[in-house]
């Protein structure tokens, strides 16, 4: 029989888990800030046509990252309030410790 989705999510979503994708998706918008205005310099071309298209490129990948910043800040708030639970794997590593 399949456990129900809410057992699944609890299990899964554990601290370290949340901070991992926390700090992924923090990495992540700052890169697509970065790449966004490395697309925007290096594609600008001499033409308008060329111009434009730099200009669109730039924007689309800029625009992820208040998203993942979004997601990120999200992450580090549920691991904040997420507690470990009992007898998932590696958490009597780390209790032992």
């Amino acid at each position: 029989m399949p456990e129900s989705v809410d057992a699944w999510q609890t299990r899964a979503m554990n601290p370290s888990i949340c901070r991992t994708l926390s700090t992924i998706c923090f990495q992540a918008g700052m890169l697509s800030v970065i790449l966004s205005i490395w697309s925007w310099w290096f594609f600008n071309g001499d033409s308008p046509e060329q111009t434009a298209h730099a200009e669109r490129l730039g924007i689309f990948i800029g625009l992820w990252a208040p998203t993942l910043l979004i997601l990120s800040n999200r992450f580090d708030r549920y691991a904040d309030k997420a507690r470990v639970l009992p007898g998932l794997k590696g958490d009597e590593e780390t209790e032992e410790s």
